[in-house]
């Protein structure tokens, strides 16, 4: 008997490899005396410190996330005392900046950046391939081509009928006509 998974699915693997590089680096962290800092604030703090106070939307677009996701982490640095929150231009807008906290802390967290980036690319000489390099191109080919319609795509080639409403024959699926499971298969008044 082995300790491995029956089943490795990619989403339980990516979870459980993003699991263990952000739990060490968390775990960093709190060694230094931070246990309330989160390794997702770090791209936030050093784009602040590059743009100046931004607002969350410039923000998200800097580090490449969500607008959702990048007020989730403000909102979260903002109890944390991180980062202090104003009014934009107009009353919709919010702009962050860092608190004196924030800025007391940057050596820290510049140099846990700087190590953490050293031992990304000692593991880096483990891989056959770059893990930045890597992810960057899975990032690519998805926006280029969502995982849904690669999804369909295979469904269509497998031509299992219980895939039917993933690539478009109704006829085809014993679940097609489940109001609930209309917006599956581009039905939106059927979900």
């Amino acid at each position: 008997m082995t300790d491995e998974p029956l089943v490795l699915g990619l989403g339980t693997r990516l979870r459980h490899l993003f699991d263990l590089l952000d739990g060490d680096v968390a775990r960093v962290y709190a060694d230094l005396g931070l246990a309330d800092y989160r390794p997702r604030f770090s791209p936030v703090v050093r784009a602040i410190v590059t743009l100046g106070p931004s607002s969350i939307r410039d923000i998200a677009r800097v580090i490449g996330v969500t607008h959702s996701a990048a007020s989730q982490t403000v909102a979260q640095m903002s109890r944390c005392g991180l980062v202090a929150l104003e009014p934009g231009d107009d009353g919709r807008q919010r702009i962050v900046r860092l608190t004196d906290r924030a800025r007391s802390l940057l050596p820290v967290i510049d140099a846990e950046w700087a190590a953490t980036e050293a031992a990304v690319a000692g593991l880096d000489a483990e891989l056959p391939v770059p893990l930045g390099e890597m992810l960057a191109a899975v990032l690519r080919a998805v926006e280029r081509r969502p995982m849904r319609d690669r999804i369909a795509d295979a469904a269509r080639a497998l031509g299992d009928p219980a895939l039917g409403p993933l690539y478009g024959d109704p006829a085809l699926g014993p679940l097609y006509g489940d109001p609930a499971l209309g917006p599956l298969y581009g039905d939106p008044a059927r979900g």
